[in-house]
């Protein structure tokens, strides 16, 4: 009973936790740093005239285009957390296969502008842009981590 009862605690948390993606995603960000994530960025990502208009222009393309990839993201952990306690072997394989898809498509966006910023504004900005990125993208993966529940977490005896 102990169990069911934990189950459906968590699986009624993912339900209300992972419900609005962008909201999330901005409150995982504030929740893990006490901070808006542009300003964030905006403090470690140095930048000089032209340059600087240059990269924020970048930057916000970048943003829209993952905050698109999030939403997917969130509808994919949306759909392992409903379908928990359910989970069979072709259902958990094809949500692993989906993460790693977007993890994929994560990566090659935060590449792709990498590659941009660093035309556009130099290495020196794009770097610190490729390391802001992944760093904020562990973090909030870890956060998301930290609150579902592992597979199989709940089938093992006590």
């Amino acid at each position: 009973m102990k169990k069911i009862l934990l189950t459906t605690v968590l699986v009624a948390f993912g339900i209300i936790g992972f419900a609005q993606s962008n909201k999330e995603e901005v409150d995982l960000v504030q929740a893990a740093f006490g901070k808006d994530k542009k300003a964030m960025a905006a403090e470690f990502i140095q930048l000089e005239g032209a340059k600087k208009d240059a990269f924020w222009v970048a930057y916000d393309e970048y943003e829209t285009k993952r905050k698109e990839l999030g939403k997917k993201r969130i509808e994919i952990l949306n759909k392992y957390v409903n379908g928990y306690t359910s989970l069979d072997d072709a259902s958990t394989d094809a949500i692993v296969k989906e993460m790693m898809e977007q993890q994929t498509k994560t990566d090659k966006l935060i590449d792709t502008y990498y590659h941009k910023i660093k035309k556009e504004s130099g290495v020196k900005p794009a770097a610190q842009f490729y390391q802001f990125e992944n760093y904020i993208l562990a973090e909030v993966r870890s956060l998301l981590m930290e609150n579902i529940p592992l597979i199989g977490e709940f089938d093992k005896k006590n």
